[in-house]
């Protein structure tokens, strides 16, 4: 009995201290899961981020605006040319085909080209070649043999089509040489800011080198945006041009030699 007394007040005690540790706990648990329920049901509150683009455009001086509005421009440039350098050639590509479907099938060289768009460089070509015939008679370049005088003014049609193929290439050249190195001005410009603000400070914290490295990086981030497209555009288009300018020599070769067999 004495045992059985001794195990019942060993089990209150034990009860006893349960009841203390659970009673300090539960507000405790109470507590946390209020604070916690406070944090995820409230609504996340938005920090202005102070060292976005919008910021650096802000607190930028001078030269990293200039750099900027530079960039922005090459970019800009550079989309421009592209996209309307690619709808010429397709829209060349696709007057080729219906140059050599109908324009071989007609009569004669002035039915054809009246089969022709006016703004097509086919109908340019051919008009060129009959107006090189017309004009040969009766003028001062009668000297010249026809074979000869023909063949200088469909070349000289030619390399004004391939003229205006390749124009508006060079600007996505020079875009893509010197993009990178107008964003390397900005990013040395803005690590030369970081250097000098922490001389100013006297210490190298991170709020005071943090905004002009960030806008080092960016520079450099939009140099590359805008280097990069223009590269590739240039090789495309390059690509693109051998096919169009191979399909305007063979045409012109083809018209040639139609107009000296007296077809015309």
């Amino acid at each position: 009995m004495s045992f059985l007394k001794s195990l019942m007040a060993k089990g209150a005690a034990l009860s006893l201290v349960a009841a203390i540790v659970v009673g300090l706990a539960l507000p405790a648990a109470t507590v946390v899961a209020q604070d916690s329920a406070g944090v995820t049901g409230q609504t996340p509150i938005q920090v202005e981020n102070p060292y976005g683009i919008e910021s650096m455009w802000a607190h930028s001086d001078f030269v990293i605006k200039g750099v900027l509005i530079t960039l922005f421009i090459m970019s800009a440039s550079t989309w421009y040319v592209m996209i309307t350098k690619l709808v010429e050639q397709t829209l060349l590509m696709s007057k080729a085909k219906t140059a050599n479907g109908s324009f071989w099938k007609a009569k004669s060289l002035k039915e054809g080209a009246k089969g022709l768009s006016p703004k097509s460089p086919f109908y340019f070509l051919a008009a060129s070649g009959l107006e090189a015939v017309d004009h040969h008679e009766g003028s001062l370049v009668e000297k010249i043999d026809l074979h000869t005088w023909v063949g200088l003014s469909i070349q000289r049609a030619v390399e004004q089509i391939v003229s205006n193929l390749q124009s508006g290439l060079a600007v996505l050249a020079t875009v893509g040489s010197t993009a990178p190195f107008v964003g390397l001005l900005g990013t040395v410009w803005g690590i030369y800011n970081a250097l000098t603000a922490i001389g100013i400070a006297g210490q190298a914290s991170i709020d005071k080198v943090a905004g002009p490295v960030g806008e080092a990086l960016i520079t450099t981030a939009i140099g590359l945006f805008a280097a990069v497209p223009a590269v590739i555009g240039y090789n495309w288009l390059v690509r693109r041009n051998k096919l169009c300018v191979e399909s305007v020599r063979t045409f012109s070769a083809d018209l040639h030699n139609v107009i000296l067999s007296g077809k015309a």
